[in-house]
């Protein structure tokens, strides 16, 4: 009799519990590897400890900004999403950042040794104006070729069409994300670069209205809390990563385990948003916008809650 009251107090408890957990709905743009940490966060029982019940929702960019606004959404995981609606006037700010670099991979044909091998040649992307173009440039820029005149740019379209195209030698190079990489080195490619490890680029992180940022501090610090410790167990426990990726990526262990492998070291462990690549993305985000007006980080970001949080944690800030 005993034993049965413990396991249905154990269950009221825990009933009580979930129900008291505050609500929260957290947009995602695709299920891909710069936004595991809070879906993890989520798996490993992060969320609950924090009091937060959370739903994961794929959303459109398009209308991320107006459900933002209105409350049908808290948060939103993309950093240059949250800048351009604060470039644009609207009361949107960054509040953390979990993966400060991209995950772009510069992959070409295998008699070309370096990046500047690539001058004069033809790269394919998938559109003029995506993420992938903007990417390269930044990366030409970097090995000091002027992405304008001294490399030329054909839209081409999904990888696979890409790919196609780098085996028939119609173009010398591409550019692609995790897991990809991983199959063009499989079909003889060679990776040049990576972004991550050539500039900051903030990718996935946290932004949400400026509304919700005023009435309910606490709860922004508890998912910021979230994000910093699904990151760390990310680059501390590689099977469990890789596990939970198969499941939330839908993808097989090779697949995954490639995955976590390009990704590992663009994950940060404290939240930190980086000021020269936050002025990377304002400035792009600008262009995009064809605003000319300076915008300050103040502007775009609010970093007064992730400060605090990463005080409770014990992790020194500058």
């Amino acid at each position: 009799m005993a034993k049965i009251f413990a396991v249905l107090l154990t269950i009221f408890v825990f009933q009580a519990s979930v129900q008291a957990a505050d609500k929260i709905r957290i947009g995602f743009p695709e299920t891909a590897a710069p936004f595991v940490p809070l879906p993890l966060g989520q798996k490993r029982g992060f969320f609950q400890q924090e009091g937060l019940q959370t739903e994961s929702i794929l959303m459109r960019p398009t209308a991320v900004v107006p459900a933002l606004l209105s409350g049908e959404l808290d948060y939103y995981t993309v950093i240059a999403g949250g800048v351009r609606a604060a470039i644009q006037g609207l009361p949107v700010k960054v509040l953390a950042c979990y993966m400060p670099g991209s995950l772009i991979a510069l992959i070409a044909r295998p008699e070309f040794k370096s990046a500047q091998e690539l001058r004069g040649k033809t790269i394919g992307i998938q559109t003029f104006g995506g993420n992938l173009h903007d990417q390269a440039r930044l990366m030409f820029k970097h090995f000091s070729l002027d992405p304008d005149k001294e490399v030329k740019f054909l839209a081409l379209g999904p990888t696979e069409a890409r790919f196609a195209a780098m085996k028939q030698g119609l173009v010398a190079a591409t550019l692609v994300g995790p897991p990809n990489d991983f199959v063009g080195k499989k079909m003889g490619f060679v990776v040049l670069a990576r972004a991550h490890e050539l500039f900051n680029w903030p990718t996935s992180g946290l932004a949400a209205s400026v509304k919700k940022i005023k009435e309910t501090p606490d709860e922004i610090k508890r998912v910021i809390k979230v994000g910093i410790r699904a990151n760390r167990y990310i680059q501390e426990n590689r099977e469990g990563t890789i596990q939970f990726m198969m499941e939330w990526l839908k993808s097989n262990k090779e697949m995954s385990t490639a995955t976590y492998d390009s990704s590992l070291k663009a994950f940060n462990g404290d939240g930190n948003l980086p000021e020269d690549g936050l002025l990377l993305v304002i400035e792009e985000a600008k262009k995009a916008g064809n605003v000319s007006r300076t915008v300050a980080l103040s502007d775009v970001a609010d970093l007064s809650i992730l400060r605090e949080a990463q005080r409770e944690l014990g992790i020194k800030t500058k």
